[in-house]
């Protein structure tokens, strides 16, 4: 006897299982290692933050978590790496506050827009150093020689032109009602030579965050005057808040988080969410970033998200006013 096939039977229950096929899948996320994308060199400050937040995941998520480091354009090649990788949860990315500041200096089309926020797990504020013999015992001595003395007659530098330290440094001026190119800005490769050219005599301030100063001023060849954060670094107690310095509410710095390309299912972003905020409170993470003197800061998904769309505006504006916007 020929069989009889009831059609709409088979397409519910082809339908059923492939439901569960696909639910089973994603209950099972992630089953297989998951790649960590950074933008910036082996050795740094942004790979080794990765690289210590890839450690504490992989205890939570039970698989593998590899740092790839994806250099050059600035930033622009990591990020763009992040942003066109494929949407399942298995290539995120150490996201930076570059990603606010890349796209107005016309290096790269690529906006917060182009990512899924999943948290944010560090934000170090800039200090303010000068030289050790500096005739500036206050931050407050500092700004007012500034304004007094014509404008070009102070140089400083801790990054690139455009670079984090700079943007800052430009929006602290401004926030003093000063001019954002009052002081001069001497492209470096970092904090580091700058700081080494500081302590020479080849410049009078350098803008960066406090650990990437340590050694200068524990050689006693620098000092810090102030930090642009809403309180005092832990390893650093004697460096007063702008705020505490000369009253300042200004707040910038450099961000760190992880996020993924768009379109990421809201389900495994919930799952590495929970995953990702676990490993920032672990033991592993924190007590690096504090033997670092690197700033802890937590946010979730959404209030990432916020983050990025703020701060996007900030160093909008402060590009546009020490005039690197394109």
């Amino acid at each position: 006897m020929k069989a009889i096939i009831n059609t709409k039977t088979v397409k519910t229950v082809t339908a059923t299982l492939l439901l569960a096929a696909s639910s089973s899948a994603f209950a099972a996320y992630p089953e297989k290692p998951i790649t960590i994308i950074v933008p910036w060199a082996a050795g740094g400050g942004t790979d080794a933050t990765a690289r210590t937040i890839a450690t504490a995941l992989e205890e939570e998520l039970g698989q593998t978590v590899n740092v790839v480091n994806r250099t050059g354009g600035s930033g622009v090649v990591g990020h763009s790496a992040m942003a066109t990788a494929r949407p399942d949860g298995y290539t995120l990315g150490l996201v930076t506050g570059e990603l606010n500041m890349m796209h107005w200096q016309g290096l790269t089309n690529l906006t917060y827009e182009d990512y899924t926020p999943i948290g944010q797990i560090n934000f170090d504020y800039p200090g303010i150093q000068v030289r050790a013999d500096a005739p500036y015992e206050s931050l407050e001595d500092l700004v007012a020689a500034i304004r007094e003395e014509p404008k070009g007659t102070f140089q400083a530098s801790g990054t690139g032109l455009g670079g984090v330290w700079h943007l800052a440094f430009a929006g602290f001026l401004m926030d003093q009602g000063m001019e954002a190119d009052r002081v001069t800005w001497i492209p470096s490769q970092g904090a580091a030579p700058a700081m080494t050219e500081l302590a020479a005599g080849g410049l009078e301030i350098v803008p960066s965050s406090v650990p990437e100063a340590r050694s200068m001023i524990e050689a006693g060849r620098a000092k810090s005057l102030g930090v642009m954060g809403p309180e005092r670094i832990e390893s650093f107690p004697d460096v007063p808040t702008i705020q505490e310095a000369i009253g300042s509410d200004y707040l910038v710095g450099e961000w760190r988080g992880i996020a993924g390309p768009k379109g990421m299912d809201p389900e495994v972003v919930a799952t590495l969410e929970t995953a990702l905020e676990a490993a920032y409170n672990s033991d592993t993470y924190q007590d690096f970033m504090s033997q670092q003197g690197f700033g802890t800061e937590w946010r979730n998904a959404e209030e990432f998200g916020q983050l990025m769309v703020e701060m996007d505006a900030v160093y909008g504006e402060i590009i546009e006013n020490v005039g690197l916007g394109k």
